[in-house]
């Protein structure tokens, strides 16, 4: 029994002998955080999506407040308000941010696409596109999976019983978190109010994507010869727009009136 105690009071000692010696570094070592730094991170809007080009605000934050070369305005969810708020604290100049929103490339439904095979495996995007590519006939096109919903760090995107992600204009911050995801490329993160977006992303030729997608955009050209702004062009047998363009110049849409698929839609301003 004595032997026990003596042991229990040993440890015990050494313990307290250890403890003593851990403060004593901690506190000898120990490196003062900028307390700006906390200030910045709590203004940030902690989705930890990345689209700063950072593991997360924490780390954003610390870049912003310690490094001159860190621009204020790179928290993309934050968008103009929280550029301006962390350009303030941290006494730099802050560019305005063009506000951008996620895009599906695909309108290949349940109803309009086709299936090369039936797919029992794990529900995700990823896994699936390790299997042949995906079940879905077009290899370029959205595989409905909702590995993007999930992603999403603000809860602005939801599967619609067609098996196609939607994206909630309002909600959507244009992280870019879902772009990164899809296997598929499929979504793309373009100007808010952009006129004209093409719901296609199949590289395949003309006939070859209408058999597998009625709604699959041909490669035509069409659209492109319909547009006097020179804002699409067609490159591996896909509509391309450039928004920029678009925007600037674009006063009557003419576009999307001949697409013999109705692949390239005229979007409403909000």
């Amino acid at each position: 029994m004595e032997i026990a105690i003596m042991v229990l009071a040993v440890m015990a000692g050494v313990g307290v002998a250890f403890g003593f010696i851990l403060a004593f570094v901690n506190k000898k070592f120990s490196i003062e955080v900028n307390p700006l730094i906390h200030i910045v991170e709590d203004v940030l809007p902690k989705g930890q999506c990345g689209a700063c080009g950072y593991a997360g605000c924490a780390a954003y934050a610390e870049a912003v407040v310690l490094n001159p070369d860190v621009a204020p305005n790179l928290c993309v969810p934050g968008k103009d308000a929280v550029a301006a708020v962390v350009a303030e604290l941290t006494g730099k100049a802050s560019a305005a941010m063009e506000p951008k929103i996620a895009h599906v490339k695909c309108y290949g439904t349940k109803s309009n696409a086709v299936l090369s095979y039936e797919y029992k495996g794990i529900s995700d995007c990823i896994a699936a596109n390790l299997v042949q590519g995906g079940p879905k006939g077009c290899k370029y096109g959205c595989l409905g999976f909702g590995t993007c919903v999930k992603t999403c760090p603000f809860d602005a995107m939801s599967m619609s019983e067609e098996g196609l992600p939607i994206i909630d204009p309002d909600v959507c911050t244009g992280c870019g978190a879902c772009e990164a995801v899809c296997p598929k490329k499929v979504i793309d993160l373009v100007p808010l109010n952009a006129p004209v977006l093409v719901n296609c992303n199949s590289k395949a030729k003309g006939a070859a994507a209408k058999k597998l997608c009625s709604v699959a955009c041909l490669g035509c050209g069409i659209c492109a010869k319909n547009c006097p702004h020179g804002a699409i062009r067609i490159e591996n047998n896909l509509a391309i727009v450039d928004t920029k363009i678009c925007k600037e110049q674009c006063t009557e849409v003419t576009c999307t009136a001949k697409c013999p698929t109705k692949a390239i839609e005229m979007l409403i301003a909000n």
